[in-house]
């Protein structure tokens, strides 16, 4: 038992709350970038077995790291007690959740259409989430060492991988890729949307904060700019303008890739966004 206590108090070491952009985030942002670049410079060329082993080894150790959040979320010690409560809240089926899934499932699967579109996904609306929170920690700093280093890796990976599978070429940089990653982000937000249902209508909401996606409707608009759609728009309606305007960011992912492509091309470094991996199957 001594033993436990010691695990979770550890686990729970404290700092002070990072401010935005001060010396933690920063460092974080210079680690997120250094790590994509060797990445892409080591390993440009993108086969089958090196992007295999970069999304695979990356979505297991993001789980790892969620598995690490949810206990020390889970598990309190109060007078050399251990307290458990789940904090609904944390489910770990979010927006930047999705990554370790569609990372893993891409990692088990056999390459064909539905691991493209899960690679395409991570190239695209993954990036753009990991942009977005690596830029706007707004709310993802606590006063647990732990939990800051694991919010800080696992938005930054989705950065890495994503920005690999672009560079190496193995997901095409064509702005129709988009069509192959929405399907994905599209049945994620509907799932989404049915655990807010059942949530609901098992009691939970009553008691716990349980709002996967921010879309449900039982629970107080608290994400930026949408917020604002699901005070005055039906809840289906609404769900469709939160896949599209997502879709919408996604896609601008690809555009500006595409202008990096263009830039490179014309200083005759272009790197491997052209070409696909040999065992891509012709996407």
């Amino acid at each position: 038992m001594n033993f436990l206590i010691s695990i979770l108090n550890f686990f729970n070491l404290s700092m002070t709350k990072p401010d935005m952009y001060g010396w933690f985030h920063i460092l974080w942002l210079v680690i997120t970038a250094v790590v994509t670049v060797v990445l892409c410079k080591c390993f440009p060329k993108g086969t089958e077995k090196q992007v295999h082993r970069v999304v695979f080894i990356t979505a297991i150790a993001v789980i790892i790291l969620e598995i690490y959040k949810q206990i020390n979320y889970t598990f309190t010690v109060s007078d050399d007690v251990i307290n458990a409560d789940f904090q609904w809240y944390a489910f770990p089926f979010q927006f930047c959740s999705m990554p370790m899934y569609v990372g893993f499932l891409a990692g088990i699967l056999k390459k064909g259409k539905i691991r493209d579109a899960l690679l395409a996904f991570l190239a695209t609306y993954s990036v753009f989430a990991g942009t977005s929170v690596m830029l706007y920690p707004s709310t993802v700093f606590i006063s647990t060492i732990g939990i800051n280093i694991q919010t800080m890796i696992c938005h930054g990976s989705m950065i890495t991988v994503g920005v690999y599978l672009l560079w190496t070429g193995y997901v095409k940089v064509k702005l129709s890729t988009i069509l192959k990653a929405m399907p994905v982000f599209a049945i994620a937000v509907v799932l989404a949307a049915i655990m807010n249902e059942i949530a609901n209508l098992s009691g939970l909401t009553k008691t716990e904060t349980f709002n996967m996606f921010f879309i449900s409707p039982y629970c107080e608009p608290s994400l930026p700019v949408y917020s604002l759609v699901q005070q005055v728009v039906p809840f289906p309606l609404s769900l469709v303008i939160y896949i599209l305007g997502f879709t919408a960011a996604a896609f601008m992912v690809l555009v500006i890739a595409v202008a990096v492509k263009s830039i490179f091309s014309k200083k005759n470094i272009e790197p491997n966004l052209e070409k696909t991996a040999e065992f891509s199957n012709n996407k």
